[in-house]
């Protein structure tokens, strides 16, 4: 984990947005909705991780959002065992929250997913038939405690139609289309979301 390269009038803003009321995490968000929360870890490896956060519905697991974390390189010091317990399988955003940390989501990107036919492992796990588009959010998350901000990981999330759609997105997150990544990269993360192989 690094010190952020971001632009000093990013930093304070992202110091000023952590002293202010701490926004909902997607797993508390996801349990405030649908009365329940947990997560899966489908693959680990090499400072990637994909998971499935789900609630459960008449006793079936429906994931509402598939979430591919790219840890950032290097990992340092500062966070203690907060990464060992994100590795083991807990939510990162409420493993750093109990550690002290101020979570931020920096987003990159708010778009769509074309989820294509014969995608069996997000559609699987979301109960849904595929072709359909899913709402893409690709973000930086970024850690802050006594004025310092470190990069932890740049994650992209799909979330499934009956929770989040683009224009929620677009509702809770602040996003500048000035600092919006080129058409490639969002084209490169929308593939590595899909490109999970069981």
């Amino acid at each position: 984990m690094a010190l952020t390269k971001l632009p000093p009038t990013v930093l304070a803003a992202v110091i000023s947005a952590c002293a202010a009321e701490p926004v909902l995490l997607n797993s508390e968000r996801i349990e405030k909705r649908f009365g329940s929360y947990s997560m899966d870890v489908l693959a680990s490896k090499a400072g990637l991780r994909r998971s499935s956060l789900f609630s459960v519905n008449d006793g079936q697991r429906v994931c509402r959002t598939y979430a591919v974390v790219q840890f950032a390189d290097p990992l340092g010091e500062h966070c203690g065992d907060a990464h060992a317990k994100v590795l083991a399988g807990n939510s990162i955003g409420a493993i750093f929250r109990s550690r002290g940390w101020n979570v931020h989501k920096q987003t990159l990107h708010i778009g769509s997913l074309e989820l294509p036919p014969g995608h069996q492992v997000i559609s699987r796990l979301m109960q849904i038939d595929a072709p359909c588009k899913l709402a893409l959010h690709v973000y930086q998350l970024l850690l802050a405690k006594d004025a310092q901000v470190l990069e932890y990981a740049t994650i992209m999330e799909t979330h499934h139609p009956d929770y989040l759609t683009e224009s929620d997105l677009y509702e809770l997150y602040e996003y500048d289309t000035i600092d919006a990544l080129p058409d490639i990269a969002a084209r490169e993360f929308a593939a590595l979301v899909l490109d999970h192989t069981e």
